[in-house]
């Protein structure tokens, strides 16, 4: 997508050069499609949007913008009458993804205008459930059978329920209940005989989640056993909805960068069109945070403002006892974090961990805190050569230690060690290293 592509298909749209901008979205995807429409402002994507000429296509454009782009999208081009034609069409979710971005009033309009009413029920059905869980993520359309039918029976079942799902991994087996009894492939389907029963064919061995499971384990169970698509029950183990991968793939992401936000220091999610104070407010926590750290050290130091009237060359290598520690810190518990993320029963101990952890800090210490001490004979102070090579070997066991315990500590009290170890790390570290740092002064250098 070139810069000439974009502004040559501005022209067309000013030009309302209808027949031209048909053909080149002829010849695109709907995911290339919706990265045009980013390019364009909002009365341009929008006449564009209304240029491609299956409206099944025109609503996958819109289910492929991201969620906060196309609410304020669909808000500011839209009718209510535009939103509940393309809601009408799309899978569940994305309708609910859709409704839940925008105000009450109108979610209950269009769910109100839908032909479909199948569609509206579906919608109401999922719009209890929060959008981080099993129930939140799943999509009402999926293709199942009775066990008590014959395959010429499921095949007609299948072909019935087609018009409404798109994409079909498997076909799913209940009893007269709605109980999930278990799944039958295709392949299976195909090769059976046509009076053969559903129940002499099905797989009972079948993975499933309930309505309440957490998403973070929704993605763990797909990636753990290779699953396109997860059917989701109810405590009763009635049959109400699957996840497919592309809505797992979205849930992933999206808490990925929710993740990295935390740890860059921003506490809730912030627009560029928010108001002032909305951005501050999502920053400010943890900012408070560091900068309450930050005095503590300062009272540290002021602890030992004798020791500094002493010797006077102490005061340049605070710093880098600070952010020696805090990098050492953050290391150390992303690398914790990481596999905390990735639980196994074959992982090692909490004492194999910290073990290893303090081996390799030790290393590290060691040639940090040598090559740190030829800078202080090079400046002209020889008298700090062990003070400064054995602080900083100290400060990289300490952070090392507490890069380690702390995402464990805090992964054990049920806190995210994602969004709060770096506040906490890094603040210890500068009260421990710059308290470690003076004390070996002290005792190093008899003050």
């Amino acid at each position: 997508m070139t810069k000439e592509f974009v502004e040559d298909l501005e022209r067309k749209i000013k030009a309302r050069d209808n027949e031209s901008l048909v053909a080149i979205l002829d010849e695109l995807y709907p995911a290339d499609i919706a990265s045009i429409l980013y390019e364009l402002n909002g009365e341009d994507a929008y006449y564009l949007l209304q240029q491609i000429p299956e409206l099944e296509e025109a609503a996958e454009v819109l289910s492929s913008i991201d969620s906060d782009d196309r609410s304020d999208f669909v808000r500011e081009q839209f009718t209510i009458e535009e939103i509940a034609k393309y809601v009408n069409v799309f899978d569940s979710d994305d309708a609910v993804d859709l409704l839940n971005d925008q105000k009450i009033e109108v979610r209950e309009k269009v769910i109100a205008l839908l032909p479909d009413r199948a569609q509206a029920r579906f919608i109401i059905d999922l719009m209890h459930y929060p959008e981080d869980v099993a129930g939140g993520l799943m999509q009402k359309e999926l293709v199942k059978v009775k066990m008590s039918q014959t395959v010429s029976e499921c095949i007609e079942e299948i072909r019935n329920q087609l018009d409404e799902v798109d994409k079909v991994y498997a076909v799913y087996v209940v009893d007269e209940e709605n109980v999930l009894k278990g799944i039958v492939s295709l392949k299976q389907i195909v090769l059976a005989q046509k009076n053969t029963k559903i129940e002499n064919l099905y797989n009972e061995d079948i993975v499933f989640v309930e309505t309440t499971r957490p998403g973070e384990e929704v993605a763990d169970l797909m990636q753990r056993y290779d699953l396109e698509a997860l059917p989701v029950v109810n405590t009763l183990g009635r049959l109400l909805g699957r996840i497919t991968i592309d809505d797992v793939l979205d849930f992933v992401t999206e808490q990925a960068e929710e993740d990295m936000q935390a740890v860059t220091g921003i506490s809730g999610e912030a627009d560029e069109d928010d108001t002032v104070w909305e951005i501050a407010k999502t920053r400010l926590p943890w900012l408070v945070v560091g900068v309450l750290g930050s005095l503590m050290a300062a009272t540290v130091i002021k602890g030992f403002e004798e020791t500094l009237v002493k010797i006077t060359a102490l005061a340049m290598f605070i710093p880098i006892m600070g952010s020696t520690g805090g990098n050492v810190g953050i290391q150390t518990s992303s690398l914790i974090v990481q596999s905390l993320a990735e639980r196994s029963g074959i992982a090692p101990s909490l004492g194999e961990r910290l073990f290893k952890v303090l081996k390799v800090a030790l290393l590290n210490g060691l040639v940090i805190g040598i090559l740190t001490g030829f800078y202080v004979y090079a400046i002209g102070e020889p008298t700090l050569f062990w003070v400064i090579g054995l602080s900083l070997l100290a400060v990289v066991l300490l952070a090392s230690f507490m890069g380690t315990v702390t995402p464990i500590i805090l992964d054990k009290i049920g806190v995210n060690p994602a969004v709060a170890s770096g506040p906490f790390i890094t603040t210890a570290n500068d009260l421990i290293g710059i308290g470690a740092y003076f004390m070996i002064a002290n005792a190093l250098l008899n003050i």
